[in-house]
């Protein structure tokens, strides 16, 4: 919604100094510089500075010199002040506030308010930047000059550029399958601590394959300021798994790309997409030109669709929208989707992304709350039913989604519109969401997204905000990569879901003298089915487990010797379904009697909160949970001596290390799934390929939903769309 533009000419101007690019998260210190115009600033009066949602520039404040993030604030004329920063007090996405108000005195014209962010006179290291890069980094200025409540923005808003880091991280990219003959690329991307792509401090790196690979380079080299490096018409001659290997040029291990199951002929393809996430336009960070850049250029993606809250898309927004998918979109390369967020109440149907096969369909929100025009509000719909009820026979398709909000799955029965399940998104994990599904009586797909917020779809770091999980990715098998050919996948279920990594997976039941492909209903299956299983994976295989519905049917894990020394120590869960569900989990791991060799984190994802290893008794760590899980992996001297005691706000346990199998110690810790977990694992797991088969009852007179979900050594998870069968 649009502020007071009273004499905006006349209410001042602002700047910032010095006006020089500031690296993504590091410690920093900049002035911003308001300089009151014609009207002052009466007795009383106040300002906001605001910055966006998105934005976790470390919170300021205003005590303690020395300290972290201090922030000072001087009246040039010697007027008092009064502030305080709230990280919602205005209208989004500008949430971030830090009012200022004149308790007495007033500023005339000329007067300055000076805004030191990160002041180091006192000894302050500064204050921690945002951790994501953008070109306009933006601190608007409201302003109450006439002590009224009505703010004036001024016209130009301060911004800084926000540029990446050194680059420490590399990542590898192939397509999950390829054909023999045919030819495809490597993907290569070095990225900063927070995941920015930034340009490696190399020239030129090594290249190793598994298998014979024609026109792969055994050099490459980079060309100079670049972070993506991309090797293209690559043919491998031969049917196999195929890994690639990056090294630097003395030899040394950089990065390992997921691998490619190579084969002689496909019926279909797996292609990968993140259809959730938003830009500067609505609650994101950066425009949306960037944000399609960045998902084909910068994540390697196949399948990509904007989804803006629909309260904050304006008629304009949305015919822009729908013109950049139409300019993106190129079949066989890269498709796009027109297409936003349902975003209702919860009781009034909940968040839903609403996906159009094409551009110039109409979009109905759930509310005009931020739009000013209402010329076209007699297209909301306010519930979710009512939503469903008029898309039900166009081009569409439907996700439910948990992210403030979150979906009302009650909304979609009887509809016959049935939205698949984002399990996953930088929000957290949400397999409830999935069994309210089945509790209903629905036949959803399973989806992961990334809900990213930070201008990287496809590769979305969670950053140091509230987001705790890395953004997730879908698989969609088809038979080319056309729109038609992803919304047939969507519609069939033939696709799974993973937290952010890439795997090859196969999933199908046999029964009866029948098969069923993943995402498949199949009746007649007689009281038992063979469910079989084909994966390929970039990390070790922990655990799979296969679920009949709401219920774990049965477990595969490695073959782990009871005298293993690596113990594996797990936390995951969240508070409750809704906005505050963050689980503090800060703690640390003592062991007593024995001796830690290395700890090694898990879902790490903020490089301000590491893992910590004091010595060779104590591990400590600062993490959060959201809805999924991290931990770390214990390498023990001695297997079976001694004691690990475990210490956090909401677990408190010691337990005889003799006592850690490969089976789960669980402690519940209340909540949404809050628990703690400590299982023993092998020293070596060298499992990144299975086939294996189980046969499971099927129940009479109800849905049988068959899935897997693998949890991979590196905590990364994937879930298939389950096979939905019955006697």
């Amino acid at each position: 919604m649009p502020l007071s533009t009273y004499q905006q000419k006349s209410i001042g101007s602002a700047v910032v100094v010095p006006n020089t690019p500031v690296m993504a998260g590091a410690w920093t210190e900049f002035e911003l510089v308001y300089t009151a115009g014609f009207f002052g600033l009466d007795d009383s009066g106040s300002l906001k500075i605001v910055w966006r949602f998105a934005c976790d520039m470390a919170g300021p404040q205003f005590d303690d010199p020395t300290a972290p993030n201090y922030v000072s604030i001087i009246a040039g004329n010697g007027a008092t002040l009064d502030y305080r920063f709230d990280i919602k007090n205005n209208i989004r996405p500008w949430d971030r506030t830090l009012y200022i108000k004149i308790v007495r005195g007033y500023f005339k014209e000329g007067d300055q308010l000076r805004i030191r962010f990160g002041d180091r006179r006192g000894g302050s290291p500064g204050i921690r930047m945002q951790t994501f890069c953008e070109d306009t980094f933006e601190l608007k200025v409201l302003v109450d000059a006439f002590a009224t409540c009505d703010y004036v923005e001024l016209p130009e808003s301060p911004t800084l550029k926000i540029i990446p880091g050194k680059a420490v991280r590399w990542r590898a990219v192939l397509p999950t399958q390829g054909t023999v003959g045919q030819p495809f690329r490597l993907c290569l991307k070095t990225e900063d601590p927070w995941g920015n792509p930034a340009p490696p401090a190399v020239e030129a790196v090594q290249l190793s394959a598994n298998l014979a690979v024609t026109h792969l380079p055994a050099v490459v080299k980079w060309a100079a300021g670049q972070p993506v490096l991309v090797i293209e018409n690559l043919v491998v001659a031969q049917a196999g798994d195929l890994r690639v290997q990056v090294s630097d040029t003395e030899g040394n291990a950089l990065a390992c790309a997921n691998p490619m199951r190579a084969v002689a002929a496909a019926g279909w393809n797996p292609y990968w997409g993140d259809l959730h996430g938003q830009s500067e336009e609505t609650i994101g960070t950066n425009s949306i030109h960037d944000y399609f850049t960045f998902a084909r250029d910068r994540a390697f993606l196949d399948v990509c669709a904007h989804q803006g809250n629909d309260f904050q898309i304006t008629r304009a927004f949305w015919d822009t929208i729908n013109q950049t998918t139409a300019d993106f979109h190129a079949p066989g390369r890269f498709i796009t989707f027109p297409g936003y967020e349902y975003s209702a109440h919860t009781d009034l149907g909940g968040d839903h992304n609403v996906l159009f096969l094409r551009e110039g369909e109409t979009i109905h929100r759930s509310s005009h709350a931020l739009i000013a025009d209402q010329s076209d509000a007699d297209t909301d719909r306010y519930t979710a039913r009512e939503l469903f009820e008029t898309l039900k026979d166009r081009d569409v398709f439907v996700y439910a989604h948990v992210g403030g909000r979150y979906a009302n799955l009650r909304h979609a029965v009887g509809s016959g519109l049935t939205p698949a399940i984002e399990i996953h998104s930088a929000w957290g994990t949400f397999e409830w969401l999935l069994h309210d599904a089945f509790d209903l009586g629905l036949r959803p797909g399973i989806v992961a997204n990334s809900d990213g917020h930070k201008g990287r779809p496809g590769a979305s770091y969670p950053g140091a905000s509230k987001f705790g999980s890395y953004g997730g990715l879908t698989c969609f098998l088809c038979a080319s990569l056309t729109r038609e050919s992803i919304f047939d996948a969507l519609r069939r279920r033939r696709h799974y879901a993973t937290t952010g990594t890439r795997l090859w997976l196969d999933v199908h039941a046999e029964g009866d003298g029948r098969t069923a492909r993943m995402g498949e209903a199949f009746s007649g299956t007689g009281a038992a089915v063979t469910l079989k299983l084909d994966v390929l994976t970039p990390s070790a295989i922990e655990r799979i487990d296969v679920f009949n519905g709401k219920d774990s049917v049965a477990t595969w894990r490695p073959d782990c010797p009871p005298d293993s020394r690596r113990i594996k120590l797990l936390w995951e869960g969240a508070a409750y379904r809704g906005r505050g569900r963050e689980t503090n989990w800060d703690g640390t791991a003592t062991v007593v009697g024995n001796a830690c060799l290395a700890a090694t984190p898990i879902n790490c994802w903020n490089p301000e909160r590491p893992l910590t290893q004091t010595d060779e008794r104590r591990i400590s760590w600062q993490y959060i949970t959201t809805g999924g899980l991290a931990g770390c992996e214990l390498l023990l001297k001695a297997a079976d001596a001694g004691e690990l005691a475990v210490e956090t706000p909401l677990v408190r346990e010691t337990l005889p290390v003799s006592a850690i199998t490969a089976e789960d110690t669980v402690f519940e810790a209340g909540g949404l799934g809050r628990r703690l977990r400590l299982f023993r694992v092998p020293e070596e797991n060298a499992t990144v390929s299975l086939k294996h088969a189980w046969n499971i009852n099927i129940r009479p007179g109800r849905d049988n939903p068959l899935y897997v979900r693998i949890r991979l050594a590196d905590g990364h998870l994937a879930w298939s769309s389950p096979i939905y069968a019955a006697p």
